[in-house]
């Protein structure tokens, strides 16, 4: 079957501290919030991937709890495998990628992401795993 898409694998932490806060970045490369993430490599595990990433956009080294989301770029192809985690050692260090990293509130987080990444925070929050649709910025209903 040669006309079968091709999709890309992400990973992304969605990282809570004592506090309830949530770890993000304000990518280099577009200014926007965001939480760690980035594209899974070949070889390594969900998990490995999600702690590569985060440590690497942050530099704060984390464990890995439990799957909360899947999610899917439609317009993109990119499918993203979004992880809870809690911080075990390191302080938030801008980095290559990453302009800022803070602590956000769900309200934060809100207030300063697209809906396409909010949900991804308020989902770690609940019970389960989400699925959802989006077209890199909005919801898209299923």
């Amino acid at each position: 079957m040669t006309d079968t898409p091709k999709h890309s694998v992400s990973v992304a932490g969605i990282v809570v501290d004592g506090r309830g806060r949530v770890l993000v970045v304000q990518r280099r490369d577009n200014g926007h919030w965001e939480p760690p993430g980035g594209v899974l490599e070949l070889g390594e595990t969900f998990e490995e991937g999600v702690r590569r990433e985060v440590v690497e956009e942050t530099g704060i080294r984390v464990e890995v709890e439990r799957l909360t989301g899947a999610y899917k770029n439609l317009s993109r192809g990119v499918v993203a495998l979004v992880f809870r985690c809690h911080p075990v050692a390191g302080l938030p260090t801008e980095t290559d990628e990453s302009q800022r990293v803070r602590w956000f509130t769900l309200a934060e987080v809100r207030e300063h992401m697209t809906p396409a990444y909010a949900i991804r925070a308020e989902d770690a929050f609940a019970d389960g795993v989400a699925t959802r649709a989006h077209d890199g910025v909005q919801l898209v209903r299923t």
